[in-house]
């Protein structure tokens, strides 16, 4: 079992980039007000003591603290195999994310658009398609009156697996977090 750091004031918006042919289930689609619903205004709930503890629940919660891991809400958009094109359903989810963050309780938040691979290619080639995947949500949020100075893409390539097999097309994905820092 993989071990996952958990910290407790950040709240992860987890953005799936899968290759079309990989996917079998159906995509799903979003509203803005899901979106807002689950930032909360963008505030983290930093608790009484705003302590965080970096370690596996398991851990943690050994070392007596509260483990509350920060809820993902999951925003499925497809990329073709080695591709940074928004496909369609993406660009209707992210038309709801850019609602979202032109809503007056996101205003004041801003996000880092986290891009990630599989462990298909070089590492090198992967760490760069990551950023192009990043900069494209960016990019499309961009066009959709986002202000980018809330949005800052980074690119981890095939560092940061969410499933135990790398090759997965679970892998490839982008995810969005409210930056606490």
């Amino acid at each position: 079992m993989r071990k996952q750091a958990l910290v407790s004031i950040s709240a992860a918006f987890a953005v799936g980039v899968c290759a079309v042919s990989a996917v079998s289930a159906q995509a799903q689609s979003y509203k803005a007000d899901d979106i807002i619903k689950h930032f909360g205004g963008g505030k983290p709930n930093l608790g009484v003591s705003r302590g965080l503890c970096v370690g596996t629940e398991a851990e943690c919660s050994k070392a007596g603290h509260v483990v509350k891991p920060a809820a993902a809400f999951d925003l499925v958009v497809r990329f073709k195999y080695n591709s940074d094109v928004l496909e369609p359903d993406a660009k209707s989810n992210l038309d709801e994310f850019a609602k979202a963050l032109k809503d007056p309780q996101l205003a004041a938040s801003s996000f880092l658009v986290e891009g990630h691979t599989d462990a298909r290619g070089s590492a090198d080639y992967n760490l760069n398609l990551s950023e192009r995947r990043a900069k494209a949500v960016v990019s499309y949020l961009s066009e959709r009156g986002v202000d980018t100075a809330k949005l800052l893409p980074r690119g981890f390539g095939q560092t940061k697996p969410i499933v135990a097999d790398p090759y997965s097309g679970d892998n490839r994905r982008v995810e969005t977090r409210i930056r606490v820092d």
